[in-house]
């Protein structure tokens, strides 16, 4: 199980009467809790739970490609049974935005320089595609190039082999196609 960083903070009197400040029950196989640290406004947590993982050749975070359209290989998103019906509507050639939990990234992260080049001045992380963030959820778009009972073969990817996957939305096109 993976587990956030970030301890949530102890109920205070401003609490009472909300959802806030209840303790959190982890359910099997969440990549959670996902709570804010002490001292922020709300100990509110949230439970997201993977749907699938990615296989992919990619297990160095240092070699892996930053974006998809620099080298990133085929890959597979393998999903759980229990959400089979979910795949009902997907098909080869469909354009597909792939959210990740980036489970091998720092959530203590605020600053950082893009591309990682000591050249560039430090950005906030909000304005980066940097994984290291507070709140790791990455956001691949690929194109559908199979499907086999739970597989999903992916064009490119750059997310590495065992990224948790937590959800798969279709890619929107004009108005009069939704």
């Amino acid at each position: 199980m993976l587990w956030s960083s970030l301890e949530p903070r102890a109920p205070g009197p401003a609490d009472r009467g909300s959802r806030r400040g209840r303790a959190c029950a982890l359910p099997p196989g969440a990549v959670g809790p996902v709570c804010r640290a002490p001292g922020w406004l709300s100990p509110m947590c949230y439970v997201v739970m993977p749907v699938g993982t990615v296989a992919s050749p990619l297990v160095d975070r240092a070699a892996a490609p930053k974006q998809a359209d620099e080298g990133a290989p085929p890959a597979r998103l393998v999903l759980e049974p229990a959400y089979r019906t979910a795949l009902a509507g997907l098909a080869v050639g469909t354009e597909v935005l792939v959210l990740t939990w980036l489970d091998r990234a720092r959530r203590d992260v605020l600053l950082t320089r893009p591309r990682d080049d000591p050249d560039r001045a430090e950005q906030g992380v909000f304005s980066t595609r940097s994984p290291d963030r507070p709140n790791p959820i990455g956001l691949h778009q690929a194109r559908i190039t199979s499907i086999d009972d739970l597989t999903i073969g992916v064009h490119a990817l750059e997310a590495l082999d065992g990224t948790p996957v937590i959800d798969i939305k279709p890619v929107l096109g004009g108005v009069s196609e939704r």
